[in-house]
């Protein structure tokens, strides 16, 4: 069972952060050892979405949703034995949000500010409101940055690439967004060698992506029951790393995030940010390690999808994605949702041009906004 808390709301009237009682707050435990009580079951061909292999490890044919869902528990079970386990459905420790710094941008709310994302660290974090002329609950997005140093400034277009700034983008369009600091980049100071109880960064990254969620939650201009995420490059495939294990996510959009692992340079995702597994538990090689991108797509389903990959990106081979995208297609015939699944090819090297993220737009309006 999820547990919400009640951490923080936020007027627009009065523009401060009113702090709610918590009536629950619990310590946080992860264990960085391979997951024991969930079978793991094998695939060798990843790319494969029409069949599942039974308790007796027999191949059968998927025809139907609920079929699908016996394959889409395997690709769970396996993505924790690289990121680790998921530290849900443990009790939350309380968010204890604090605003550090609030100004005006034009007649929007700009809120610096940090929250408890398990009982060892805390997450710095930007909160952005739209105009008061966008009236009632507002749909909302989690903006996740791409590999810079000034980590959750470059979505809101404070410093950085002045192309990714989408979180400013989608706060104009009326969207509440949340734009948190990845582990180790931005202000996040984050010690990937202390016994942290997290076995890779990437589930270290999904945790506070998961809590930043709990906190959009809290606040009364959200409705909750529309929530997104973008992000480009190493928010990209955070994004999406996420959305497998975050239902709430509504929809997704990646941009340069992915490519399959037969396409890529698989020893560059071993570092501490990363997972490091791949290296140290299944040698770096790509018939090993037990899960690959066609089945993180396929596992979203029915829930709406854009990949946007650039044709030129010289990071994340174009041809990878479209591998991708064609086998979770299959996964999403099987409900009915074809047209939730969508891929945007701009001409251009690793990058989030305006044609590309317009077209994001677009499909996030389509799905969040009614």
């Amino acid at each position: 069972m999820r547990i919400r808390e009640a951490g923080w709301t936020v007027s627009f009237a009065t523009g401060y952060l009113l702090a709610l009682d918590i009536v629950h707050v619990s310590q946080f435990a992860c264990s960085a050892e391979p997951d024991q009580s969930a079978k793991a079951i094998e695939y060798p061909e990843h790319a494969n979405l029409t069949y599942f292999l039974d308790s007796q490890g027999k191949s059968q044919t998927i025809q139907r949703p609920a079929e699908w869902e016996k394959r889409r528990q395997h690709i769970v079970t396996n993505l924790e034995r690289v990121m680790g386990r998921l530290p849900a459905p443990r009790p939350r420790v309380a968010l204890d949000c604090k605003v550090i710094e609030e100004i005006a941008v034009g007649d929007q709310v700009r809120k610096k500010v940090s929250f408890q994302s398990d009982a060892d660290d805390r997450v710095p974090a930007y909160v952005m409101f739209p105009s008061p002329r966008f009236s009632g609950k507002r749909p909302a997005m989690l903006c996740l940055h791409q590999t810079t140093a000034v980590g959750k400034d470059e979505p809101l277009g404070i410093r950085g690439d002045v192309n990714l700034k989408y979180a400013q983008e989608l706060v104009d369009r009326g969207y509440v967004v949340i734009v948190p600091d990845y582990p180790s980049f931005g202000e996040h100071r984050y010690d990937f060698k202390a016994s942290t109880g997290y076995a890779s960064g990437t589930m270290k990254a999904i945790w506070d992506n998961i809590r930043a969620i709990d906190l959009l939650e809290t606040l009364a201009e959200v409705d909750p029951g529309r929530i997104g995420v973008i992000g480009h490059s190493l928010g990209g495939h955070n994004a999406m790393f996420t959305a497998v294990f975050e239902p709430r996510l509504k929809v997704i959009v990646s941009s340069c995030g992915f490519t399959t692992f037969r396409k890529d340079d698989l020893p560059s995702w071993t570092g501490a940010t990363y997972m490091p597994r791949i290296a140290t538990q299944f040698g770096n090689d790509v018939k090993r390690v037990p899960f690959d991108f066609e089945e993180i797509v396929g596992a979203f389903a029915p829930r709406p999808f854009l990949a946007c990959a650039a044709e030129r990106d010289d990071d994340f081979d174009v041809k990878g994605v479209r591998e991708v995208m064609e086998s979770a297609l299959s996964v999403y015939r099987l409900y009915g949702a074809e047209k939730h699944l969508e891929a945007y090819y701009p001409a251009t090297p690793h990058a989030f041009p305006s044609d590309a993220r317009q077209t994001a737009y677009r499909f996030v309006d389509q799905h969040l906004k009614p």
